[in-house]
């Protein structure tokens, strides 16, 4: 058995999937296979990935399912992922040649019982870290690093799959395609740390029309998602800052959801109390910001 899963959520991301599919096939260590998900591409993604799985050079396994979204797509994956670690890597990103290499190294002198999975570095094409590099300890929790150290920009996330499976299902919504998959991070939290490198273990690139753009509609378009995460947050929040900006979070959330009784599932009444014109003063401003990015659209100012 492979000691860790890449796992790629695609939708017609056809052109850019080869990239990623190159970058694998020149890895310095074979020790890992390739799951994909096609999330109801409409392009030439499964006849490619056929090509691919009949040259056998790298271990592959493709599913196919309608488009549902990244969680969706993730959940899937899970189904199937049995190594003992595992990542995602987009369908816009690619790995360096020793990526899988230096993940497995690192995990095997550094890994401790108490070890939820390795946080890495991701970087663009010119070397640039993304954001900026993580603290210099050897490890930490999620929440820890986002919200007592502050650290900016992505990361990738390798994962022990054991560990990580112990807190599913996620919370899911039919109607719902771009989810909050952090969800899981704060329970995570409550167990383990994660393994601190300040290696780059991804090279990324990201696409007008991915998910790292458009953030304000993701709010607005997935409410309940969102909620269930600033519900997690509010609840094991590190500090007071951190428990009252998920709570304004939240009121604006159920705003968007239509839930009105913004206390029958909060878990901090209080905090929600003080949260309520904040939340609705946020509201207004998210769906201000969505307005002005669909005027600018129309104008051809964005693509």
């Amino acid at each position: 058995m492979k000691s860790i899963t890449v796992f790629t959520p695609t939708f017609n991301r056809e052109k850019t999937l080869v990239r990623l599919y190159n970058s694998l096939c020149s890895q310095t260590s074979p020790d890992f296979k390739w799951i994909i998900i096609d999330d109801g591409s409409t392009d030439n993604t499964s006849a490619q990935v056929e090509k691919w799985i009949e040259e056998n050079k790298i271990e592959i396994q493709y599913y196919y399912q309608k488009n549902k979204g990244k969680l969706a797509a993730q959940i899937l994956a899970l189904d199937y992922i049995d190594t003992e670690l595992f990542t995602c890597i987009d369908s816009d990103d690619y790995l360096p040649d020793d990526g899988i290499r230096k993940i497995l190294k690192f995990w095997k002198d550094n890994r401790k019982s108490n070890s939820a999975g390795i946080i890495g570095l991701d970087a663009y094409e010119d070397g640039s870290v993304a954001g900026e590099c993580l603290p210099n300890v050897e490890e930490s929790t999620y929440s820890e690093l986002v919200d007592y150290y502050k650290t900016k920009g992505d990361k990738k996330y390798i994962f022990d799959t054991a560990k990580y499976k112990k807190y599913l299902p996620y919370p899911y919504f039919e109607n719902e395609i771009f989810h909050e998959v952090s969800w899981i991070f704060t329970l995570i939290d409550q167990d383990y740390k994660f393994l601190i490198s300040n290696e780059i273990y991804c090279i990324i690139e990201y696409q007008q029309d991915g998910l790292s753009n458009g953030l304000y509609k993701r709010y607005k378009s997935s409410p309940k998602s969102f909620i269930e995460y600033r519900k997690m947050k509010m609840k094991y929040g590190i500090n007071k800052k951190v428990v009252l900006k998920n709570s304004v979070h939240y009121v604006s959330s159920c705003l968007f959801a239509g839930k009105w009784n913004f206390f029958k599932d909060s878990p901090n009444k209080l905090y929600t109390l003080m949260a309520i014109p904040f939340g609705i003063l946020l509201n207004v401003y998210i769906n201000y910001k969505i307005k002005q990015s669909t005027q600018r659209i129309k104008q051809g100012k964005l693509k």
